[in-house]
């Protein structure tokens, strides 16, 4: 803990020194988007005859100390929006007051500037393909990260299977997820740890998606080894929007964004979805969601914002679940058929969530949020047939009742002096999660219940304290230094015994990090990452496991560059590489852990955006792995499902009015199913098209997922099982078939 308490001193002395630092003039100002009079987050802000730059705030408050009095050009810009540039008088102990609205434009990379600012040249990627390419499906959603797969295996109401930097994730075991600040992954849940479901979140909410690789955020703790990812829903709505949408295989999807209050300081707005589909099997899926969000942003004085949400899906689904090989190629059944059609379930979530963010006196920022979330879930699967009960099978029930409590809390200020620019930001975060009857069980028929085989109540309980400092010097260096304390509380009741048995245990981690960036010139900056991170393990484990086991650490590395060769072209590229004490898992598919040791990975990631013409793009993302377990001999010592190569990418038409759409690929190679690479997960290359025609209040559509309807596994795992008739079992590939030709229009009227 010494290390922690001299971060902190260094912090609280920032913060001291802040208040004492030279003065002559200030220029304080906020920035606002001219369409949605939002503020706008992360405009830069530079004057140029001092060639000092800063960066709005979560308010769009920006703030210039210590100027000499005299007239000075402040330029202004932001990704999507004209740059402004305007003249300010400073005044020796006087603050000069400015407003700057910028107003939306097509997005053109020739405006898109390399940076020293470590988070302007993070949110590069992700704010050019927000623009690019609109979030449609939920599935969408977490495609916007480059590198990222997922694959979805039950029926389309079961969270995502997502692959990220070698790792199989299975459900978020290693990737952080949230929204609006809310964790999306959740511990210790009924079918594996960090399980998270984003079906949720309505795409046509979306305002930004953020998200960085390896464990090198301070703000970040638990699932953040690979990455994460945080997506932020719109303060307000520029139109009404109501939207139908009708496709293949009876698919059919309604959507409505209204404005309910609009006034000058006041926002609310309400989004429904329906979603349904029978999906692309021989049983259909009978797929079925409801999504709702109200969201109220008030600005309650000049300097305090206050947001406030309600948000919530419930779905229930049919699943033909994963089907071997053999049964395929013996004609039992074909590619889109089941040897168990009763799988499936069905689950809920409501979020709610109030925040206070403020701009105090002296560049101060000031964050508070309290979050709630309601969740059900009910899982019915069946992955070996008849392996383990010859006479009824071998399903499985998976169910859980939890409540999440969370208080996120942020203060930050941020100084000059001179062409140093300081941040120092401290910050407080719980949750707690209280899960009550935590189910697995042997079922038959998603009716009788024939065995319970684990029975019980988890509660677990997360404090984590974070400190900051980041700095920017001059145009060329930035960088910060962080430092994150977790404490974990573990508590575990056991139903299934006659006697009262709780078990508990509790576990601490220190995690500190480090980042560093260097623009070597307008064209080219390279960055520098390390630091420690971790993932927990499910609370049933903890509790009967040694200390050394409960939180693995992960020490990751990374070295990259962000270069424009030519005005329309970004290329940016990264080494990097991970390592983990122990991949400890708990997996709630069999109620059992697996244990695998010592990990390394390491790979290349490059991605390029490219603008053609002026309304014409070209983006591909191209990742390279090789992951390895340590303690196993050569040989034997593949991890399952880790993606040696993959890559996305397409080519985009972009006009606001007229034609607009899309070609894009998908390319996922083949891949180790087992430790000794003797049994492979087929890769595949799938392509997608859109094309829509918009106009002022309408836009018409039609997608195509699958366009040149290739045969295509989706998700694969190598399993054992027995089929009716067999002897014996069988080691192979048990897959679900990817999306054939699926053809879907949609018609959208904004008033």
């Amino acid at each position: 803990m010494k290390y922690f308490y001299l971060l902190f001193l260094l912090n609280y002395s920032g913060l001291a020194f802040a208040t004492n630092i030279l003065h002559n003039g200030t220029v304080k100002g906020i920035v606002y988007d001219d369409k949605s009079n939002a503020p706008i987050y992360n405009a830069k802000v530079s004057i140029i005859s001092l060639n000092r730059n800063t960066y709005t705030d979560e308010l769009g408050f920006f703030q210039f100390f210590d100027i000499e009095a005299g007239n000075y050009n402040i330029n202004v810009s932001y990704l999507g929006h004209e740059n402004i540039t305007l003249m300010v008088e400073v005044i020796d102990h006087q603050t000069s007051p400015i407003r700057i609205d910028l107003k939306q434009r097509n997005l053109a990379l020739t405006e898109v500037t390399i940076s020293a600012n470590a988070l302007e040249n993070k949110s590069l990627l992700s704010a050019i393909d927000l623009q690019l390419r609109p979030i449609n499906t939920s599935q969408d959603v977490l495609k916007m990260v480059p590198g990222l797969f997922i694959a979805q295996h039950a029926g389309g109401g079961k969270a995502e299977q997502i692959f990220l930097r070698g790792f199989d994730i299975d459900h978020g075991t290693d990737i952080a997820l949230f929204v609006d600040g809310i964790p999306v992954n959740m511990v210790s849940h009924a079918h594996g740890q960090g399980y998270a479901d984003l079906h949720f979140l309505i795409p046509e909410t979306i305002d930004k998606v953020s998200f960085s690789k390896g464990p090198f955020d301070p703000k970040i703790g638990n699932f953040a080894t690979a990455g994460q990812v945080e997506f932020k829903t719109k303060s307000r709505l520029d139109k009404n929007l109501v939207s139908l949408e009708l496709g293949k295989f009876n698919s059919q999807r309604v959507t409505s964004l209204f404005k309910l209050l609009n006034s000058k300081d006041q926002h609310i707005y309400a989004a429904l979805d329906f979603n349904h589909s029978d999906g692309y099997f021989k049983s259909p899926q009978d797929y079925r969601r409801f999504n709702g969000l109200l969201k109220y942003n008030a600005k309650v004085s000049e300097h305090h914002y206050v947001t406030g949400s309600i948000s919530g899906f419930t779905s229930s689904w049919d699943a033909s679940g994963q089907i071997p090989e053999r049964a395929v190629q013996s004609g039992i059944i074909d590619r889109f058929g089941s040897i168990d059609d009763t799988e499936g379930g069905l689950t809920s979530r409501y979020n709610a969530s109030i925040q206070l963010n403020s701009n105090l006196s002296n560049n101060d920022f000031f964050k508070n949020q309290f979050y709630y979330s309601k969740y059900r879930f009910e899982l019915y699967s069946n992955f070996t047939f008849l392996l383990e009960d010859s006479l009824n099978g071998d399903q499985i029930k998976q169910k859980e009742n939890r409540d999440l409590f969370g208080y996120n809390s942020e203060y930050s200020r941020i100084y000059s002096f001179g062409s140093l620019t300081w941040n120092a930001t401290i910050g407080l975060q719980w949750r707690l999660d209280a899960t009550n009857n935590s189910e697995l069980s042997h079922t038959k028929d998603r009716i009788e219940t024939l065995n319970q085989l684990a029975y019980g109540d988890i509660e677990e309980s997360n404090y984590g304290l974070y400190m900051d400092q980041s700095f920017q010097f001059g145009t060329q260096w930035s960088g910060n230094i962080g430092l994150r304390y977790d404490h974990f509380n573990f508590i575990y009741r056991n139903k299934l015994t006659s006697e009262y048995d709780k078990l508990l245990i509790n576990k601490h981690i220190l995690s500190p990090k480090l980042n560093l960036n260097y623009k070597l010139n307008s064209m080219i900056s390279f960055n520098g990452h390390a630091g420690y991170g971790f993932h927990s393990n499910d609370a049933r484990v903890n509790v009967n496991q040694t200390n050394r086991d409960i939180l693995p650490k992960a020490l990751g590395f990374d070295f990259g560059f962000n270069i424009k060769p030519i005005k329309n072209l970004l290329l940016t590229a990264t080494l990097w590489q991970l390592d983990l004490d122990q991949e400890f898992v708990y997996v709630g598919d069999a109620a059992i852990v697996e244990p695998s040791g010592k990990t390394t990975r390491h790979g290349v990631e490059v991605s390029l955006r490219y603008q053609i013409a002026r309304a014409l793009y070209f983006d591909t993302d191209i990742n390279y792995t090789k992951a390895r377990a340590i303690d196993e001999a050569k040989g034997q010592d593949y991890i399952p499902l880790a993606a040696k190569w993959s890559s996305i990418g397409g080519i985009t038409l972009e006009n606001k009015k007229g034609f607009n759409g899309s070609i894009r690929y998908r390319y996922l190679g083949d891949r180790s199913a087992n430790e000794d690479h003797s049994i492979i997960a087929k890769g595949y290359v799938v392509f997608d098209a859109l094309l829509n025609y918009t106009k002022n209040n309408w836009e018409v559509g039609i997608s195509v997922q699958n366009l040149l309807n290739t045969n295509w596994k989706e998700a694969q795992f190598e399993t054992e099982s027995r089929l009716q008739n067999e002897s014996e079992s069988v080691t192979e590939i048990h897959f679900t078939p990817g999306t054939p030709l699926f053809l879907k229009a949609h018609l959208t009227t904004f008033f």
